[in-house]
């Protein structure tokens, strides 16, 4: 049932849906604030990156969480986070590590963009700012890998700006409290300006508590599938708990069926076992990641023949068309394996053939390489395609 079809005739908007007519009335933004900020006071998460009261804030552990948080789950991104911390305790021990040492830390956190630009940002830090992060919402605009949510969270949580702080938690707390009616993707920009005239911004009240006690709030109480309204502290001003159809908030469109890439995969491996890996171009999808030697990732389907065979110093490939499948964020990629079994020849006849940056690379080192989980799923069914 769409969200319209739940709200009776009858029903008056409580005070709190005056805010979508006009400015929110400073008695009914402080009774907001004092809920939520009551109820962090009782419920807050411990988190590795997050200060306990009177604690001191490390804006290094702030930044480093809220990079690894990006379209990544807490339960997925505090292993990594510890990890992190443990080899590199600071901004300046980050800034020194080398790129593929981080990358191959990072593997399976996925949107590796996110690694290669927190190496960069920690360098400009560590450079530029003396390893102290600049602390106004600007200066950490100026740094790779922080865009205008990840600036805000940074300000309001480590150097108590008066910020904005608006994630997927929070804007399914705020669509419930309006009832915003937009479907997603198109409210954000309406859920923000929502956000922006309940928050503290204007009482500056403790801006960095506020934004982690909304996040808290749409990860264990405002959750996208049964929702614990009867412990929820904004059950008094929430449209959709007054209506009874929390669940149905944010609204969204639909979504369109995943795209299909296909493409080819050449596994080559030595009479030693070795794998030849090339590194990928810095730029792109999986940046600076290694691989197997493959194909462009067409959106036709396309069959293989011997005229396709990339020649490697032997007549054919000694198993072929091993299928493996990996879905990405917009897309569903389908390669085909091939495998050959070379006797000992030249690097440089396979750089001639497929690139100046491969390698080989031992079995037993593979795990200190950064490759990325397609390519492990690769590996993985042509090691076993030699065996069959």
């Amino acid at each position: 049932m769409d969200a319209r079809e739940a709200l009776p005739c009858d029903q008056s908007p409580n005070p709190i849906q005056e805010t979508i007519k006009g400015p929110v009335q400073g008695p009914v933004r402080r009774a907001h604030n004092r809920a939520v900020l009551g109820w962090y006071d009782r419920h807050r998460r411990v988190l590795p990156w997050r200060a306990m009261p009177d604690e001191p804030v490390d804006p290094y552990r702030v930044w480093l969480s809220e990079i690894m948080l990006q379209q990544t789950q807490v339960v997925t991104a505090t292993p990594y986070f510890e990890d992190f911390l443990s080899r590199w305790p600071n901004v300046s021990a980050l800034a020194a590590a080398s790129m593929d040492e981080v990358l191959v830390a990072w593997q399976g956190l996925g949107y590796y963009a996110r690694a290669r630009n927190l190496v960069r940002c920690a360098q400009i830090v560590a450079k530029d700012h003396g390893g102290i992060f600049p602390n106004t919402i600007d200066g950490l605009l100026a740094l790779p890998g922080i865009g205008a949510y990840t600036a805000a969270a940074v300000g309001a949580i480590a150097f108590g700006r008066v910020a904005v702080v608006v994630d997927g938690n929070v804007e399914r707390v705020i669509a419930r409290v309006f009832g915003v009616e937009t479907p997603m993707p198109a409210a954000k920009r309406e859920i923000r300006d929502l956000a922006e005239k309940l928050s503290p911004a204007q009482t500056r009240s403790r801006p960095g508590d506020y934004a982690q006690a909304m996040m808290d709030l749409g990860a264990t109480v405002c959750t996208p599938k049964a929702p614990r309204c009867d412990v929820c502290p904004l059950a008094f001003e929430c449209r959709a708990h007054e209506i009874g159809a929390p669940e149905n908030y944010p609204l969204r469109i639909k979504k369109a069926k995943k795209r299909v890439r296909y493409g080819a995969a050449w596994m080559v491996v030595a009479e030693d076992g070795a794998l030849w890996l090339q590194k990928r171009p810095e730029k792109g999808l999986l940046g600076a990641m290694m691989e197997v030697p493959s194909t462009d990732w067409q959106t036709g389907k396309q069959d293989y023949g011997a005229k396709d065979y990339p020649h490697v110093g032997v007549n054919d490939w000694v198993h072929g068309e091993l299928p493996v499948v990996h879905v990405f964020t917009h897309f569903r990629l389908e390669l085909t394996v091939f495998v050959a079994r070379i006797p000992a020849t030249s690097s440089g006849h396979l750089k001639k053939t497929f690139g100046e940056t491969g390698r080989w690379v031992p079995q037993a080192k593979l795990v200190a390489q950064a490759l990325p989980t397609i390519m492990k799923k690769v590996i993985a069914a042509g090691l076993k395609g030699l065996v069959d």
